[in-house]
């Protein structure tokens, strides 16, 4: 199939580091390869949008962009619509749904848009088909169509990915909020641990997730370690698209399987753990799915009490926080020993999110938690580089340690930061001790 233009979106800070992925993926450079905003913009193939769907762990899409063109009015969609071959695309007896986004559109209802482009696509099958048009199918598409309004255009795009490429496919049991795997890689790639232009990780650090969940962050980092492609488990929507060939999806999914490195391999040490005996079952289940059971270790136990798994490595940590959870039901900081102890540090992370709001104060149980957690990695995790994941500005202080790093990060509409953390002995501070420049952002 003749060269087309892809939009591969992402979450918004993470555009280098998907560029860098794409780049090592294709080969891609210059102005083949363009960094947007929210995304990448690739010129390339059939073939590489089959090739990054099934690899990429930092893209949510493969979009092809089908049309692009200045609109003032809604009648302006419909035939901007209506000039693109969808019949290249999709048939007739195939059903399609249409999902619109707009950045400062002067058009009024994006319903009434969304109603014009699929009136648009419905006319020109009509005519081109003896009367016969796609149906509409909001849950289940064959197909999906995304149309972008911004102030002067209408950009039309074909899906290739279907689902969204985070659903990697192994994941079945899941805690309340999961982190979404795309941003459990950009989190391992902004810590420098993974390095997407290269694919290679770094193998003597050992990493570590003190409040795994449902396992997101180890499996993700045991795939990318393995060599394993991020969407070998799961069906994409190309794969219902006229374009697609059955006989070069098989062959590319084989020398994709080809490059995996054995199941068992010793390739880097993955350990995770949680407070909750039935997140880290859940987490046992999808890791044996993923495929990567022999390269996770993980186990139950108290984030305050746990001890090193290693001698050094990288602790990485995405506690649960104000709108991506609420916590209820959970054992509290008196619970008796014998009894449940199902979230008690989830529940103090949560109040510190509060406390970052204005909705609890600064001396809550959150907080208490974090100091506490920070006087344990003093403790027992000299020489371990630790990087936490929150919306709480305020988290290094009342950790009392200074971050050397912070980088901006985006979970869903959450803004967020990676802090980054040292630990060495005596690295313990009060607040407002001096402390070496941080990189702020």
């Amino acid at each position: 199939m003749r060269s087309m233009q892809l939009f591969l979106p992402c979450a918004a800070g993470v555009e280098d580091f998907l560029a860098q992925e794409v780049h090592r993926l294709t080969g891609l450079a210059g102005e083949s390869l363009m960094v947007a905003r929210g995304g990448v913009s690739v010129r390339a193939g059939w073939a590489d949008a089959m090739k990054l769907n099934l690899h990429l762990r930092l893209a949510q899409r493969v979009l092809v962009q089908v049309s692009r063109t200045p609109y003032r009015a809604e009648d302006d969609l419909y035939r901007a619509a209506h000039d693109v071959p969808w019949e290249e695309w999709f048939t007739p007896r195939q059903s399609f749904k249409i999902e619109t986004t707009s950045q400062a559109s002067p058009l009024k209802s994006l319903n009434f848009a969304t109603l014009r482009i699929k009136d648009a696509i419905a006319d020109r099958f009509r005519e081109r088909a003896g009367g016969v048009r796609p149906s509409i199918e909001t849950q289940r598409p064959d197909v999906r169509v995304f149309a972008h309004l911004d102030a002067e255009f209408l950009s039309l795009y074909v899906d290739t990915s279907g689902e969204p490429l985070f659903k990697r496919g192994w994941r079945v049991d899941k805690g309340d909020a999961p982190l979404k795997e795309t941003l459990a890689a950009a989190m391992l790639a902004a810590s420098g641990w993974w390095n997407p232009e290269t694919g290679q990780v770094s193998a003597d650090q050992p990493l570590y997730d003190p409040c795994c969940g449902s396992g997101t962050i180890v499996i993700e980092a045991a795939q990318i370690a393995a060599g394993m492609a991020a969407g070998a488990q799961r069906r994409f929507g190309f794969e219902k698209l006229l374009p697609f060939k059955a006989a070069d999806w098989q062959a590319l999914r084989a020398q994709a399987m080809a490059q995996d490195k054995p199941a068992g391999a010793a390739v880097v040490q993955v350990f995770g753990s949680d407070v909750a005996h039935r997140m880290v079952d859940f987490a046992e289940r999808n890791a044996e799915r993923a495929g990567v059971s022999g390269l996770v270790s993980l186990r139950g136990g108290d984030a305050l009490q746990r001890m090193p798994p290693a001698d050094g490595g990288v602790i990485m940590l995405n506690p649960p926080y104000g709108e991506r959870i609420e916590v209820g039901g959970v054992a509290g900081a008196g619970a008796s020993r014998r009894g449940p102890r199902v979230g008690r540090e989830r529940a103090q992370m949560t109040e510190t999110a509060q406390a970052a709001d204005g909705s609890a104060g600064p001396d809550d149980a959150g907080a208490d938690f974090f100091a506490k957690l920070a006087t344990h990695w003093k403790k027992n995790y000299p020489g371990w580089t630790a990087w936490v994941l929150t919306p709480d500005l305020k988290l290094p202080s009342r950790m009392r340690l200074k971050e050397s790093r912070r980088v901006p990060m985006w979970n869903g509409p959450i803004e967020c930061r990676l802090f980054k953390f040292q630990l060495q002995a005596g690295s313990f501070r009060a607040p407002g001790a001096g402390a070496t420049p941080s990189d702020a952002a």
